[in-house]
């Protein structure tokens, strides 16, 4: 089995970040494009071949700026030695954007060198995996461009002078350690790294010479882990690169931040799977002692927080935290309001070495930190867990199985010995964890409910409980599973044992997809957490006895990514993707945790505002009647009205005053911003809103009703919207080219390459010599005569339009003689006025016609589906025989009230919120309508509605493709000559006043 992949729009928008980095680079047309005798983006060397740079700073930064600006980000006023930071949250295909970025790198510019730098042998292994699985699919889009990649191995040097002598796409994945240790001192020479050595089979260079001639691009994989000491950033600019390209979740320092995709916007757009968390914790029932230890620290002397059950005055007993220390405040019985069963718990002392942090009692009882005295049986506990973790297991395996859909579940544990145990001289025998699965697994697989997984579908071929489970943990040289060694941060300190796991975990990553194979559990050290991320991973429990170093973002990491089913396809449909963690802490607890990782880790505010968050927000020119987003000194001004009206703090913190504003509808905005008062308030709905995290105790299945489904009101609106149309576009040439021909003439002047005078004074001090600037002048180089690119081939390819149409718009616009300033600037930017201009057309002449009586959409649209809702977080309960399902599931607070109230109107006989399977096919792409509707008029008379809500569209959507589907949609339903109407609302009681 084999993953496919998809054209992501993100993903390509990611891409193009970064490659509009180097417009005005000499373009690559062929695959060997020859400039002034060498190929284009590539320089002959002494020891190889390098990619070659002609662009200056001055020139890089305008194009970064420009870039910027387009993805409202904040403008960046230095080049920053060349460090561009894309932003991807976990999941979105950090690792398929810059495999793919090199690829473009090369078709557009020539530039064939690239060092990918990761922190860990798990992410090597991972990336070069990718590399792997991605192989075919980038033959397909870039035929003839032949990529050689290699994992960097000191045992295998030669690969380092073929990497330096190829003409091909090269690409070395390496770990920061291989090459990070005493590159500079020849004294360390035998304690160096083998790359910064000396070798008589490279004539007596150094293989790191062989690098550095070439020039490379070096990408960053989590930059927060790779050059996070002044050692790593020096022996990655011993690289000699060209440019440093930094991808991550969770960035330390953002050096020129060129595309963002935060956790929130993930969520929001549906890239990766919704979370569910599955609470598994005793209730508190005040019969013991108990005592959890929350910390411990040595500043201003020692001290630990303790949670404990405290009396109060009025003798109930409540849990709270409370601080003590081995002199004034040691004493149990006594800070719990002098319970009897507290009594000889006295703090002897308190340990802080990381590590063991600990306190120890006069009784002889130590507590480590995170552990429970007093609480249910730890064992007990985790027995729940696992048992919860295969229901929720084989309840998942009951939905998708049908889809093709294989279900995994990932157990993290912190010693083997829990799993798997070794008796000196004896056959090994299963840990605890394994025989806790084995019993659990037997009691549910044989539940009724169950059954049809292995009688009737025979998904479950092998049942036996010893078959599904399976651990991947390190193995020693007798084949025996150890414990993996952590850090103290909790990081893995791995060695060559690790390393056979990570590659064993990749090579078996499609097998485990498989339904072939019977593993299905799979239990593995919470040191090897980097190395998992499996598509398929819907369910993640953590079963560990000291204190638990995962994050809940790494947590959820594992098992983000969207599912795949057997044909290795994704799947985007909400009610699969949905991942459950199974956690030993209340859902709220999990929650909050999870938004103060994200906001400390990625800088994700939650319920702040910035100054460019308005950036997005599109406004429409008077004069040309064009739509332009308001970028970020509009939004600045924004801010800044909001801080002076006393909404917003200094830091942008929301203030309740804002938020009351909203609720009694008194908010306002300065004049010059009226028109897009809306959106101004969805984007503060939006910021104030917390990280979708579903309560599984809240979960509904969402029901059929078959009643309604076949009843007559629903036959008789299905039977005025069901029918299919196709569509054909009269494309005005003329039009076209005059429009086309007025957008050219108002491009700002294209410019020649600058070169940039300056004098300074030379002053000579003991802190060495230094330069103080007196004067600088820019020119532009108007005798330097440019390489000109086939401009009619470049636009033939990208507009799809005659070579005739092309010289025809090229001449009237009278700007051809700025073509040998700039090329490059000057096709990009004629190509992108022409592509919307023609979108704008294809709209405009479109027109629909219903394919006859028997091309339609079946009823059968609303039964092949099972849905998940949540309620109080998106489902909303319907009354009998008011819509053909139970619940209807909302995507925002504008649907929640426009279904409200659409139960609650007795006008109103039936209404369904269309499923998304009912597309109506576009030039902008597929365009899926909100609701179906049927009224009755004054008892009488039926009205049928399609009805689009405005509030529900996604506010980056880029409006003139919104605008577009939403005039398709219209002219789709008016060709189906039916009853029925289309209406645009942004309010149930807006669509009620239009009938």
């Amino acid at each position: 089995m084999k993953i496919k992949f998809d054209e992501q729009q993100y993903q390509l928008d990611a891409i193009k970040s970064i490659t509009d980095i180097f417009e005005g680079q000499p373009v690559k047309v062929s695959n060997f494009t020859v400039s002034m005798g060498n190929i284009v983006g590539q320089e002959l060397t002494e020891l190889g071949i390098g990619n070659k740079l002609e662009l200056s700073d001055a020139e890089l930064l305008e194009n970064v700026q420009k870039i910027q600006v387009r993805n409202h980000l904040k403008k960046s006023t230095d080049i920053q030695d060349r460090n561009f930071t894309v932003e991807m949250e976990t999941g979105t295909g950090k690792t398929y954007v810059y495999t793919r970025t090199i690829f473009e790198l090369n078709k557009l510019y020539g530039f064939s060198k690239f060092i990918i730098v990761v922190p860990s042998v798990a992410i090597r292994e991972g990336v070069y995996k990718s590399f792997q699985m991605t192989e075919e699919h980038f033959a397909e889009l870039y035929p003839g461009q032949h990529c050689h990649y290699f994992k960097y191995d000191s045992s295998k040097l030669e690969q380092v002078r073929e990497f330096a002598t190829s003409t091909n796409i090269e690409v070395m994945i390496i770990n920061i350690d291989a090459f990070k240790k005493s590159f500079d001192d020849p004294e360390k020479e035998n304690k160096a790294n083998l790359i910064h050595r000396e070798r008589d089979s490279m004539n007596g260079k150094r293989p790191i010479q062989f690098i550095q001639e070439t020039n490379p691009i070096v990408i960053i994989d989590e930059p927060q882990s790779v050059d996070n000491t002044d050692k790593a950033k020096e022996a990655i600019a011993s690289l000699n690169p060209l440019c440093k390209l930094r991808y991550s979740a969770t960035h330390r320092e953002t050096y020129n931040l060129m595309y963002k995709l935060d956790p929130v916007d993930a969520y929001e757009k549906k890239l990766v799977k919704k979370i569910e968390v599955l609470s598994v914790n005793s209730d508190e029932d005040y019969n013991d002692p108990y005592i959890k230890l929350i910390s411990v620290s040595n500043k201003n002397g020692y001290k630990a927080t303790v949670e404990i059950d405290e009396k109060k005055k009025n003798g109930t007993v409540k849990r709270v935290k409370k601080e003590i220390n081995p002199n004034t405040k040691n004493d149990l019985y006594l800070l719990s309001g002098e319970r009897d069963l507290y009594k000889g718990y006295v703090v002897e002392g308190i340990d802080c070495y990381p590590g063991n942090e600990s306190v120890e009692f006069t009784n002889g009882k130590v507590l480590r930190l995170g552990e429970v005295i007093g609480g249910m049986d730890d064992d007990l506990l985790k027995r729940y867990q696992i048992r919860e973790a295969i229901r929720t297991h084989l309840d998942k395996e009951l939905r998708l199985v049908h889809k093709g859909i294989k279900v995994l579940t990932l157990f993290f544990i912190d010693k083997v010995e829990n799993y798997r145990i070794y008796p000196k001289g004896q056959p090994w025998q299963k840990g605890k964890y394994a025989k806790m699965f084995e019993e659990e697994y037997e009691k549910l697989i044989n539940l009724p409910k169950y059954q049809s997984l292995w009688k009737e579908d025979q998904y479950i071929v092998n049942r036996n409980a010893e078959e599904v489970h399976n651990g991947y943990f390190s193995q020693d040289k007798k084949g025996q599973f150890k414990d993996s060694r952590m850090n103290k941060d909790g990081s893995l300190r791995s060695n060559k044992d690790d390393e056979s796991t990570f590659e064993l975990i990749m090579k078996e990553k499609e097998k485990l997809l498989s339904f072939d194979t019977p593993l299905r559990f799979i239990f593995s050290h919470s040191a090897l957490k980097e190395g998992w991320d499996n598509p398929n991973v819907f369910q993640i429990c953590t079963l560990v006895e000291t204190k638990d170093t995962f994050t809940k973002r790494q947590k959820i990491g594992r098992g983000l990514r969207l599912a795949v089913n057997q044909e290795g396809k994704r799947q985007y449909d909400e009610d699969v993707n949905i991942l459950t963690v199974i956690a030993n802490e209340s859902y709220q607890e999990f929650a909050e945790t999870l938004q103060k990782e994200m906001e400390e880790e990625t800088g994700v505010k939650f319920g702040y505002l910035e100054e460019h968050s308005f950036a997005t927000i599109t406004k429409v020119d008077e004069e040309t009647g064009q739509e332009s987003a308001i970028g970020y000194d509009q939004s600045a001004q924004i801010f800044a009205y909001l801080l002076k009206e006393n909404y917003v703090t200094k830091q942008g913190k929301v203030k309740d005053t804002l938020k009351e504003a909203l609720v009694k509808e008194t908010f306002e905005v300065p004049a010059e911003f009226e028109e897009i008062k809306e959106d101004i308030e969805n984007i503060i709905r939006r910021s104030i809103k917390k990280l979708p995290v579903f309560n599984k105790k809240d979960e509904v299945t969402i029901k059929l009703n078959k009643e309604v489904l076949l009843g007559d009101d629903f036959k008789q609106l299905w039977d005025q919207i069901k029918y299919k149309t196709t569509y054909s576009v009269d494309l005005d040439v003329e039009t076209l080219k005059k429009r086309c021909i007025e957008e050219i003439k108002k491009l700002e002047p294209f410019k020649a390459r600058k070169i940039k005078r300056e004098n300074a004074i030379l002053k000579v001090e003991h802190s060495g010599v230094s330069g103080e600037g007196q004067t600088m002048r820019v020119y532009e180089a108007l005798e330097e005569k440019r390489r000109l690119p086939d401009i009619l081939r470049y636009l033939q390819e990208q507009t799809h339009l005659k070579r005739r149409t092309l010289v025809e718009i090229l001449i009237g616009s009278e700007r051809l003689n700025e073509f040998e300033k700039n090329p490059q600037a000057f096709m990009e930017a004629v190509m992108k006025v022409i592509n919307r201009e023609k979108k704008k057309l294809i709209v405009d002449g479109i027109k629909y016609e219903r394919i006859g009586d028997h091309h339609y959409y079946q009823q059968s649209l609303f039964e092949n589906k099972e849905l998940v809702g949540y309620m109080k977080a998106n489902a909303v309960e319907v009354s009998k025989n008011k819509s053909v399902y139970d619940y209807i599931r909302y995507d925002s607070n504008t649907e929640r009230a426009f279904a409200e109230k659409l139960n609650n109107d007795e006008d109103v006989k039936l209404f369904v919120k269309l499923p998304s399977s009912f597309v109506i096919d576009t030039p902008l792409g597929n365009y899926n309508p909100d609701w179906a509707i049927l009224m009755e008029k004054e008892g009488v008379e039926k009205l049928y509605f399609v009805v689009e809500t405005k509030g529900s569209t996604d506010q980056e959507d880029l409006r003139l493709k919104e605008d577009g589907k939403i005039q398709c949609g219209r002219k789709h339903f008016e060709a189906l000559q039916t009853e029925v109407e289309y209406k645009l609302a942004d309010s149930y009681d807006m669509l009620k006043e239009s009938i």
